[in-house]
C-alpha cells in the first residue's frame, strides 16, 4: 500500500539520503519525492512510499523520526505518485476545451497539489453554486460560504461553523483561492492534513490565475 508522508528535515546535505536509508530499513519503497517549501534552515518534503503487506504505517514515523531533527507532519494513504509537472499539461487540456474548463481543472488540482478533491464554486445573490467538482469530492449539497467573495488564495479554517461536520471528523485541511476574479473560487480539501503550506498556497492561486486568462480569453 503506498502512503503520502510529509516531513520536515534539517536543510542540510545528506539529510533526505538518511531518511530515505532509514525507511529503506523497515521495507519503505519510495515511489517519488517532492520538496514542498524551504527557509528557516528547514526543508518540507512530501514522499510517496510503498510499504509490505501488513505494515502498519507508524512504522513509517518512527523510522523517519529516528533521524535526528526530522519531524513527521503527516501519513495518510495515497493513490498513484506524485505529479508535480502537470500544470503545463492542465493548462493545455483546459486550452483545447474550454467550455469544460472548470471540470478539468477542478479534476486536475488533486494530482498537482495532492489534495483529497476540489470543487469549484460561484457566487450568486442567493450564495454559493457548485459549478464544478472533481469525481472525488464530497456531496454536501447547498454549502453556505461566508468567505464568498474571495480576494485572494487563502487557507481556510476547518473547524469553523460553516465546514460540513463530516469533513471536520475526518480533519479535512483546506484551501481556497479565486479563479481570476472574487466571485469564482476553487476549494480544495485534504482529509487528514497535511495542512496547505504558504508555498503550495502560492503555487495553487498561479495556477488558477493562468487558467483564468485560458477560459477568459
Amino acid at each position: 500500500m503506498s502512503f503520502l508522508i510529509r516531513v520536515q528535515i534539517p536543510d542540510r546535505p545528506g539529510n533526505l539520503g538518511s531518511v530515505a536509508s532509514a525507511l529503506g530499513e523497515i521495507g519503505a519503497d519510495i515511489l517519488s519525492v517532492d520538496v514542498v517549501e524551504r527557509g528557516g534552515g528547514v526543508a518540507i518534503d512530501d514522499l510517496v512510499v510503498e510499504l509490505p503487506s501488513g505494515r502498519p504505517p507508524d512504522v513509517l514515523i518512527t523510522a523517519a523520526e529516528s533521524i535526528d531533527g526530522v519531524e513527521v507532519d503527516a501519513v495518510r494513504p495515497y493513490a498513484g505518485v506524485l505529479d508535480t509537472h502537470r500544470e503545463l499539461e492542465l493548462v493545455e487540456e483546459i486550452a483545447a476545451e474550454p467550455a469544460r474548463g472548470l471540470q478539468i481543472f477542478a479534476e486536475g488540482v488533486p494530482k498537482i497539489i495532492r489534495s483529497g478533491w476540489a470543487i469549484v464554486f460561484g457566487h450568486r445573490s442567493g450564495g454559493a453554486e457548485q459549478l464544478a467538482a472533481s469525481t472525488s469530492a464530497p456531496q454536501e449539497g447547498y454549502l453556505e460560504l461566508p468567505w464568498l467573495p474571495l480576494p485572494r488564495a487563502t487557507i481556510l479554517d476547518g473547524d469553523e461553523v460553516w465546514v460540513p461536520e463530516t469533513w471536520q471528523e475526518l480533519g479535512t485541511e483546506l484551501a481556497a483561492t479565486p479563479i481570476g476574479k472574487p466571485d469564482r473560487v476553487l476549494l480544495a480539501g485534504r482529509p487528514g492534513g497535511p495542512m496547505f503550506r504558504a508555498a503550495e498556497l502560492a503555487r495553487l492561486a498561479h495556477l488558477a490565475g493562468i487558467v483564468s486568462v485560458v477560459l477568459d480569453s
